[in-house]
């Protein structure tokens, strides 16, 4: 049997880094909506749990992408195959990522790539070379948390 995942990231402001990650891997952010409008129809939740964003809801404190290729529950939008949920915490980051994303680039590409996520708010970090076995950029995106680009 298969075990699905998620990828749980802590963070201070989960629509924003939703929308970073969303735009730095090509996926779509989730739209929760149609099942908050039907949680808040039926009394199972109250305003203060919702966030407006833009045209559509979303929970207070999360966010979630999901891949555009991989389906989905259309009545929450929650993805069923590769996803990243973004959950605020109070506490902030302070010591290097235990866990990390590594973005691949096209051969060639690196570069483009890195100024690519730089215009969405990542930062550059170290670049690392090791000749044969790899050269890439530690980078961070908007709450600092590290992600490499080679």
């Amino acid at each position: 049997m298969t075990v699905h995942w998620k990828l749980v990231v802590d963070c201070a402001d989960a629509t924003t880094l939703a929308a970073f990650w969303a735009a730095a891997l090509e996926y779509v952010v989730e739209d929760p909506t149609p099942l908050i409008d039907e949680l808040l129809a039926a009394g199972y939740v109250s305003s203060e749990t919702v966030v407006d964003h833009g045209d559509r809801k979303t929970f207070r404190g999360f966010g979630a992408v999901r891949h555009p290729d991989d389906p989905f529950e259309a009545g929450s939008g929650t993805g069923l195959g590769r996803r990243i949920l973004f959950q605020e915490v109070p506490e902030r980051k302070v010591v290097k990522n235990r866990l990390h994303i590594d973005l691949h680039a096209e051969p060639g590409g690196r570069d483009a790539l890195v100024e690519r996520v730089e215009s969405l708010g990542a930062s550059r970090g170290d670049e690392v070379d090791q000749g044969p076995a790899g050269h890439w950029w530690v980078m961070r995106d908007p709450e600092g948390n590290e992600f490499c680009v080679s």
